[in-house]
């Protein structure tokens, strides 16, 4: 199905009215129906929120657009509940293999999987417009969120006490004020433009063929297979991936001055298809289109009481999947913050936590995205012999495989510095310092991670004592405790968002407690030197 604009629809789902009222209110508004979007929604939503979504779409686009998702979205997939449908559509994988030239033997593999025996795989790969249903599918269980389909954003008015939205629809224009509104609204996002903000960054010269294709009965493994200077893209780079329902993902490195509406059509495109898997190929068309890389952000993701998330925030190149990923990570970090503010449990100045934490995580991205992109497209010919010089020591030496840089694959980020940790008293070797991400392990019948839930738990080994009023304890053995390096007598606590917060080897009442008042962000002494040191 195709619609007046000729975008290919998945699931048509049509306006919603507009209030009857010229002007109306919510507690939380967030502007954009995408992954990152929907989430923020069910995240909220779930916590007891009255939020409304508004969107200028009033359809699921059949686009797949974001396809790779990592293990850490996963987690965060299935804390909002909706990850068993997402790794069940989902095609699994682990492994990525790195090819050079025409020689069908890698000269790099990698595993997205090291530590074994958790609940979620490295990766999946799924069409975004699935996720989107699924993600639907939770949020229509929630009687306290509302989506507004074809709701479009015109004006945005901060203040005080709020924000302020002039919102167009096909029935007339309505004011929304808010007490908070969530930006996820994409990398040309409306709220940014309407607020003056900046978006800095870098565009690189050159440009990448996206071709979605469905074909059946093609034997590969479920992997990610890059190649630099192959004989079907001479001189250039492609990608291949799975998805769902015989669909495939091909990427084709193109080059700079290209006619960009040329190298969609199909006379185009299939060339690059046939050259790859062979001239008697049989496939359909599902998806072209052509991106530039962009790696950009906002200075600041918190603006008063106007928060940005997601593409809306900051923009990457897409090889390392650290777009969509990206965003997931910053609803992550923003819901329980934002939960505790409007239950008030925690003053505004905890959102301020988000801003560095999501711009931290952004940089990391940013870097990452960015020495990607150089290796991945030398401009120079100094650049791409020491490219080819680092391709061909990785085929016999070990020393160089970690330098091939084929798009550094989205990993959760560490906040070593945060003020929202207590950093460690004891000598600790190994485990989970405080400021990353837990490792997820057997638990029980089940896995340590689905332990978690959405408010601070505290993770014992044997430890008896007094705790704060509503912190939940779980005791941990085996190879759960292992991971963390809780000895006999110690304990981890660890935040909403499953990053640890504080450890301690002898813990007492009194640390707890004020690690946990650090946490949400009412020590006393919780000054941002100590996040900036």
């Amino acid at each position: 199905m195709v619609n007046a604009q000729g975008i290919p629809v998945y699931k048509k789902i049509g306006a919603t009215p507009a209030p009857a009222a010229p002007e109306d209110r919510a507690r939380v508004v967030i502007v954009g129906a995408g992954p990152v979007g929907l989430a923020m929604a069910l995240d909220l939503g779930r916590r007891g929120h009255p939020v409304t979504v508004v969107t200028k779409l009033d359809y699921i686009a059949h686009c797949s657009k974001a396809i790779c998702f990592s293990k850490r979205s996963l987690d965060i997939l299935d804390r909002l509940g909706v990850g068993d449908p997402v790794v069940e559509k989902g095609v699994t994988w682990n492994v990525g293999k790195v090819f050079w030239g025409a020689d069908d033997t890698p000269v790099y593999q990698f595993d997205m999987l090291p530590v074994k025996d958790q609940k979620r795989p490295g990766f999946i790969n799924l069409q975004q417009y699935y996720l989107e249903e699924y993600l639907l599918d939770g949020l229509s269980a929630l009687p306290n969120v509302e989506i507004r389909w074809g709701h479009t954003v015109e004006g945005v008015k901060p203040a005080n006490d709020g924000v302020a939205l002039e919102i167009a629809t096909a029935d007339g224009r309505y004011r929304l004020r808010t007490e908070w509104l969530i930006a996820c609204d994409g990398s040309r996002s409306t709220v940014r433009d309407r607020l003056g903000l900046d978006f800095e960054g870098r565009a690189f010269e050159d440009n990448f063929l996206i071709a979605d294709i469905r074909m059946k009965n093609r034997e590969m493994p479920c992997e990610r297979w890059f190649w630099f200077d192959p004989p079907f893209n001479p001189g250039k780079s492609a990608l291949m991936h799975r998805q769902p329902d015989d669909v495939w993902r091909l990427d084709f490195q193109l080059g700079w001055n290209i006619d960009r509406e040329a190298a969609i059509r199909p006379e185009n495109v299939e060339p690059y298809i046939r050259a790859m898997l062979g001239e008697d190929v049989a496939f359909e068309r599902e998806w072209y289109s052509v991106y530039t890389f962009q790696c950009r952000r906002m200075a600041r993701f918190v603006h008063g009481r106007t928060i940005f998330a997601g593409d809306a925030a900051h923009l990457v190149s897409p090889f390392g999947a650290r777009g969509c990923n990206g965003g997931f990570a910053d609803i992550d970090n923003l819901g329980w913050k934002l939960d505790l503010v409007l239950r008030g449990k925690a003053g505004e100045e905890l959102i301020e936590t988000y801003n560095e934490e999501a711009t931290v995580t952004a940089d990391e991205n940013i870097l990452n995205s960015t020495r990607s992109t150089d290796f991945l497209t030398p401009k120079s010919t100094a650049s791409r012999a020491l490219r080819d010089a680092v391709l061909e020591l990785a085929h016999d030496h070990a020393f160089a495989r970690p330098f091939v840089n084929s798009g550094r694959l989205s990993t959760p980020v560490s906040y070593p510095a945060s003020r929202l940790s207590t950093q460690d008293e004891d000598d600790w070797r190994g485990g989970v310092p405080p400021g990353s991400p837990m490792l997820d392990a057997p638990h029980g019948d089940g896995w340590l991670l689905d332990q978690l839930g959405d408010d601070f738990v505290l993770l014992t080994r044997g430890w008896r004592g007094d705790v704060p009023a509503g912190l939940r304890v779980v005791p941990v053995t085996g190879m759960a405790a292992d991971r963390l390096s809780l000895e006999e007598g110690a304990a981890c606590l660890v935040r909403p968002d499953q990053y640890v917060a504080a450890r301690w080897k002898r813990p007492d009442a009194t640390k707890i407690a004020a690690a946990l008042a650090r946490a949400m962000g009412r020590a006393a002494d919780m000054g941002r030197e100590t996040w900036r040191n």
